[in-house]
Order: C-alpha cells, then structure tokens, then sequence
C-alpha cells in the first residue's frame, strides 16, 4: 500500500468540535462537508462559543464547568462579608443526639428480630434435613439451606453492627453537645 492510499489522520478542531483531515503538512485542512441547515440558518457568527447549557448547531449541549461560582459578596472589592466565620465548617448543621439514638435502637431491635428468625430457620432445617434420590435434588437443596441461613446471620449482623455504630456517634454527640456549652 503506497502513502498516498493511506487515510489522512484526523484533528478536532476548537472551534467547531468536528473531526477534519490533516493535509499532508500536518496543517488541517477546512472541512469538506456541505454545512447542515441549522448552521446556515444560525444568525450568530460562527466564531462565538455557546455559553454554558446552551444547544449547539448539533444539538449537544456544552458541558458545565468542574469550578465553584464565587459568591457575590465576595466578588465585590471592598466587600468585608462571608458566608460563615472563618474556621468554622460550613457543612449541614449536626444533628440532635437522640437522633442517633433513635436510630441505634431501631437498628438493634431489627438485629434482634433477624437473630429469632435466623435461630427459627436453623431448627426448622435441623429438623426436617432434605432427602431426595436425586443427588443433583439433594446438592441444590442444601445449597439452598446453606444461602437461607447465611442470610439470616448476615442481616443479623449488619443490623447489630450499624445499631453499635449509630450508639458511639450518639456518645460522641453527647460530647460534642457539651462541650460548647461549657464554653
């Protein structure tokens, strides 16, 4: 296959977001496609960006930039206001403790209710174990056993380890609840 056989490599270019073939100097050459009805009957000139949100000539809309806007209390020179006291989070305010209380003892009564009903599956299956003839019937039935009663003990266990966690954030906010106070 000789060079001049070979696809031209392509380049996007700023302006218009399409793809065009390079000449052989590396320079892009102008797009070689007849211009769509939108972009002939657009009145604005082609050289202006669309602004944020806007549809293009295509329909697809430019992306919405990754940077925070700056309020505009602080964008005015001079301007000696903010938003919060500096060194001080400006998060979601905290929450009451009895919240987190609330939430321990219902996450622990949920751990308790999935322990009876674990501890209720394991003697109904110790008592009455699977028999088939079929030993294909007899490995999906225990499979099946083993999948029941494993689930039982996990939700047991995801209840009872959130109802801890929920119970030492309740502690710790009981610290953090004093300690303002006392100040």
């Amino acid at each position: 296959m000789t060079e001049s056989a070979l696809p031209a490599p392509l380049s996007v270019h700023p302006g218009d977001g399409e793809l065009h073939p390079d000449g052989p100097s590396g320079q892009a050459e102008p797009s070689l496609a007849a211009p769509t009805a939108l972009e002939t009957a657009s009145p604005e000139p082609a050289s202006r960006e669309p602004a944020i949100n806007e549809p293009t000539a295509r329909g697809a809309t430019v992306p919405m930039p990754m940077t925070k806007p700056v309020s505009k209390a602080l964008s005015k020179p001079g301007s000696a206001q903010t938003d919060t006291p500096s060194g001080a989070p400006s998060g979601p305010s905290p929450k009451p403790p009895f919240v987190y209380l609330s939430g321990a003892l219902t996450s622990a009564l949920m751990a308790w209710l999935c322990l009876l009903f674990s501890q209720r599956v394991v003697l109904h299956f110790s008592l009455h174990p699977p028999h088939y003839s079929a030993r294909m019937a007899q490995s999906i039935a225990t499979a099946l056993k083993t999948l029941i009663v494993g689930m039982g003990f996990l939700s047991t266990f995801s209840c009872a380890f959130v109802a801890l966690g929920l119970f030492l954030v309740f502690i710790r906010s009981l610290s953090r609840a004093k300690a303002p106070e006392a100040s």
